[in-house]
């Protein structure tokens, strides 16, 4: 690897633990090595992940991905660059906590065994990965410590080779495109005779300073990872540039263009032309790549320049709302169904939602050779969503207006650009959605729509949200009429989604079918035959030492009347007559603008037991019953903001999910814990904060100063400054002289994500203490917001099941511990 594995594991074996039950003075922390749960809960982390699949574009071959386990904590200690909202690897000039893919394997539908790629270097690092458009080929990006690599794999013999001897750069996302001819592909290289990378001056040359004048707003997220200072500059600049090229499959090159930071690098359907877009300077210190200053420029395929299509500026003033857009033309793409035509966005509201305006959005289109004018094709009642592309008569745009919860659906027509409306509804009515069109590969290897000579199309649903459950479906759209025909739904007793049209005129479909006790495989079923589907993969039972676990699909409802859904989860072997169980609720809340759509069931009792790692579903293997993913719907209709009432709500939820285990006679109303991730933590401190339902709960990587993120978080759309008292009351920090209830904090030392730094968890830590609370704060090194290593996975179900065992399963009232039944589970 980059440095010494030994010497890094030896680094990397300690932990920072923060307790109360340490001395105040000194620095109350406590260094240990990481620790191991229980057996069966560590089996789940280091059990072998079930390969993904991808399909052929002509529905004939799947790719199976074996996918890489939890790497170890060495690997997250290598170095990494955190810069512009990046993170990247800079010994080998890619993305760094890439989650590798580590073989590859085919196999034909009408094959009984899958081939195995040959030709791949030993223990491969694999990522990228793309059919060709003609799908006889697979090309691919293998990482090495020094450099990354592109491969091609050959469908009909199953053999991959090295792509000549350039190295990509993949530190701004997808590195490479095929060509439409399949014979050759447009990439991202690291520039030849690059140089060394500057060095990183620790001796500043003076202060950095930051100016605003003339009162320009710019409320921007708190973003993390940001460029702090000139020499941030300068390894941004030398690590993202890169050197667009023409690869030949012989690995002959042709270059395109000059060396720059190259965000996006794309051919045009027909492959006569490149579009290019390169960040520039003036870089900034408040926002990340993607607001720099960014050019858009076409090329030919031989290299020349063809068109300046456009300049941003930078982005630092972009209206922080979900509907907010920024300002002049942006979202530069290729029409899908055309040779060589682009169309791009333009704001009419200056992006920002607050302004009044009939159309907040126009598109325009530029026909090759570029040098005619824009011609507008498309006026959006609200922001501009996309385009699915058809054919010269048939084309599908989107719309969205997340203040109102508003999507709405247009068939346009390409020859003249009128349009009609398809579909115009809420999309938190989860129950009225069409699904998406099938789309098929066109001459240029683009998806487009896969529309048949009825004027129908094949709408696919692999949710299927019903008052029954989810449930899937298939159905058929005639375009013409708007009418709607379905051809099939899931049906009890199993859980089964659609996952592609093979055959659109015979109704051949892939799907994916699970039960309870059977583990998702892959089925080719025949809508028109209604005969058995015939399974093509056969993945065995990932942890068939968890069989019997009992799951139910629960619906209750909330003291205001709103209904409620959740799993509930009981061991194996479990029966009532054994007496009620400690418990642990699992929960994420979600905002909703209707107690109907609030309300909408979800999930289904016929998909697997899914038995992860990462929620409270394992802990069912403990002797709990688990009350997974409960529904927390915080609702404000018509002018009402959901969250000036999120506490009220929050409370009653809870409350309504743990009464509803009661009446069912399994749940032990004195013995529940609560816990969650990210924005389920904030919950779970809320609840401790503002109700008495609980024993103990566990807080992941979340965020409980709510003046930290004062221009908006979550779906709140109004700063501090607008609605003080509802940030103050929702901030568990604000009120952590009420917390009377033991918390287990855990957050991720090295967390990115926008809103939750490390130090929410440990400004809340030192706030708890100071209150004489009972908790404990872990910092897990190297991880962000979601935890990688295998380390890190297992000392977090370590410290989650302690807590649970001393607080919620024998719990300690006066100095004894609660001699209540177990059930299940054990050390």
């Amino acid at each position: 690897m980059l440095h010494n594995l030994t010497t890094l594991r030896k680094r990397c074996q300690t932990l920072l633990v923060l307790a109360v039950s340490l001395p105040l003075i000194g620095h109350a922390q406590d260094a240990q090595t990481y620790q191991t749960p229980p057996k069966v809960l560590a089996d789940l982390v280091t059990m072998p992940p079930t390969p993904n699949v991808s399909m052929s574009a002509k529905g004939d071959v799947m790719l199976l991905l074996e996918q890489a386990g939890a790497p170890g904590i060495a690997e997250l200690a290598q170095p990494e660059l955190k810069i512009a909202g990046l993170r990247l690897n800079p010994a080998n000039t890619g993305p760094s906590r890439t989650h590798y893919i580590t073989g590859l394997k085919l196999k034909g539908l009408t094959e009984k065994e899958p081939r195995a790629i040959t030709g791949l270097p030993a223990e491969p690092l694999i990522s990228f990965v793309q059919w060709s458009p003609d799908d006889s080929k697979i090309a691919f990006a293998v990482s090495t410590d020094t450099r990354i690599d592109l491969y091609v794999a050959d469908v009909a013999t199953a053999s991959a080779q090295k792509v000549g001897s350039v190295a990509l750069n993949a530190t701004l996302g997808m590195p490479y495109y095929w060509l439409s001819d399949s014979k050759g592909l447009i990439v991202k290289t690291v520039p030849a005779g690059r140089g060394p990378a500057p060095e990183m001056s620790r001796v500043p040359a003076g202060p950095t300073t930051q100016e605003n004048v003339g009162g320009k707003r710019g409320q921007a997220p708190t973003y993390q990872d940001l460029l702090k200072n000139p020499s941030d500059e300068k390894q941004f600049a030398y690590y993202t540039t890169a050197q667009v090229v023409r690869l030949g499959l012989d690995g002959s090159t042709t270059p395109i263009g000059q060396p720059g930071i190259i965000l996006t690098a794309e051919p045009s359907p027909n492959g006569q032309f490149v579009m290019i877009e390169t960040v520039h300077t003036p870089f900034s210190y408040l926002v990340p790549v993607y607001r720099f200053p960014l050019k858009t420029d076409i090329y030919t395929i031989t290299g020349s320049l063809a068109k300046s299509l456009n300049d941003s500026p930078l982005q630092e003033s972009v209206p922080y709302s979900r509907d907010g857009a920024p300002t002049g033309p942006r979202n530069f793409s290729w029409r899908a169904d055309a040779p060589a035509s682009i169309y791009y966005t333009v704001a009419q509201d200056n992006g920002d939602p607050k302004v009044k305006a009939a159309i907040r959005d126009k598109v325009f289109l530029l026909d090759a050779p570029f040098t005619a004018q824009p011609k507008e094709i498309y006026a959006a009642q609200f922001r501009f969503a996309g385009f699915d592309w058809g054919n010269e008569s048939t084309a599908l745009a989107s719309e969205r207006w997340w203040q109102t919860r508003k999507t709405i659906t247009k068939i346009v027509n390409p020859t003249n650009w009128q349009t009609s409306a398809l579909f115009d509804r809420s999309y938190e009515d989860r129950y009225s959605n069409p699904g998406q069109p099938d789309t098929k590969h066109n001459q240029y290897g683009r998806e487009v729509l896969n529309l048949l000579p009825t004027g129908e199309i094949f709408m696919i649903n692999a949710q299927g949200s019903s008052p029954e459950g989810d449930r899937p479906f298939v159905s058929l759209l005639n375009l013409k009429t708007k009418q709607s025909k379905e051809l099939w739904r899931s049906a009890a007793p199993y859980f089964e989604r659609p996952v592609a049209v093979l055959d659109a005129t015979r109704q051949v479909i892939l799907t994916t079918r699970e039960a309870p006790e059977e583990n998702p495989n892959y089925f080719v079923r025949n809508l028109k035959a209604r005969i058995a589907p015939v399974q093509v993969t056969f993945f065995p039972h990932p942890y068939p030492q968890l069989k019997g676990i009992q799951k139910q699909q629960l619906r209750y409802k909330r003291s205001d009347g709103v209904d409620l859904t959740a799993t509930l989860y009981l061991p194996a072997g479990y029966k009532k007559e054994q007496g009620t169980l400690p418990t642990f609720l699992w929960a994420y809340p979600a905002e909703f603008k209707s107690k109907e759509a609030a309300g909408q069931v979800s999930g289904s009792p016929y998909q697997f037991n899914r038995i992860s790692y990462w929620g409270a579903a394992a802990f069912v293997t403990m002797g709990y019953a688990i009350l997974d993913n409960a529904s927390i719907p915080i609702v404000g209709e018509g002018d009402k903001e959901p969250n000036d009432t999120y506490v009220e709500q929050l409370v009653a939820s809870a409350k309504a999910a743990i009464d509803e285990g009661v009446r069912l006679g399994v749940v032990d109303s004195s013995r529940v814990g609560v816990g969650g991730h990210s924005y389920g933590a904030f919950m779970t401190a809320n609840l401790l904060t503002h109700s008495k339902l609980f024993k103990a709960g566990i807080a992941r990587s979340g965020a409980y100063n709510r003046t930290l993120t004062p221009f908006g978080f979550q779906n709140e759309q109004r700063s501090y400054w607008q609605a003080p008292d509802v940030y103050n009351r929702m901030s568990p920090f604000m009120n952590a002289d009420k917390m009377k209830t033991p918390l287990l904090l855990i957050h991720g030392e090295a967390d990115n994500n926008t809103g939750t730094f490390p130090i929410q968890s440990e400004r809340y830590y030192n706030a708890l203490k100071g209150f004489g609370a009972t908790t404990r704060l872990v910092f897990l090194p190297y991880e962000s917001h979601h935890y990688d290593s295998k380390e890190s996975l297992l000392h977090m179900l370590s410290e989650m099941n302690g807590w649970l065992d001393k607080y919620v399963k024998n719990p300690t009232e006066t100095g004894k511990p609660n001699q209540a039944s177990k059930v299940g589970g054990g050390k």
